[in-house]
């Protein structure tokens, strides 16, 4: 078994630093305009499920005013729908459109398609490693999307 040369800080931190460029790596090299917070809120609901404004917004860090309006740009576009709260009848949920999941899995497949020229040098170890620290790191924030639990159980 390899020892760590590293902290778990120092690993974490790592970790986090990467993923952040390699994700604005990917967007750049993609070339489309479409703002971060679009498939930031798409996201969040594919992986949390319907969320009412105010809890969307805490989860995305931006404002509820703000929130408000890249949901309505979204409903407009067709990406979210609004849904009653039966808890709450005052209250909506919104939640993500079949169209909305669709275009946040097409972003994603051209996130990974841009970086694929970085990678490209990989040997099958290097790449079952990165398959392991993915495995664990879904595993411990738990970004299985519901729509893939369910495909899964299905």
């Amino acid at each position: 078994m390899a020892t760590m040369t590293s902290s778990p800080t120092d690993i974490l931190d790592s970790l986090l630093s990467s993923t952040h460029r390699l994700t604005r790596i990917a967007a750049q090299e993609t070339g489309r305009t479409t703002s971060p917070a679009v498939w930031r809120t798409l996201s969040i609901l594919t992986t949390d499920g319907s969320l009412r404004i105010g809890e969307l917004a805490r989860a995305s860090r931006v404002s509820q005013p703000t929130m408000t309006r890249l949901v309505q740009n979204l409903a407009e576009d067709e990406l979210v729908y609004r849904i009653a709260d039966v808890d709450d009848s005052r209250a909506w949920l919104i939640a993500v459109t079949e169209k909305g999941t669709a275009a946040l899995l097409e972003w994603r497949g051209q996130l990974a398609d841009a970086l694929g020229h970085l990678f490209d040098d990989l040997d099958e170890g290097e790449w079952a490693a990165l398959d392991h620290a993915a495995q664990l790191l879904a595993a411990r924030v738990g970004t299985e999307s519901r729509l893939d639990a369910e495909a899964v159980t299905a």
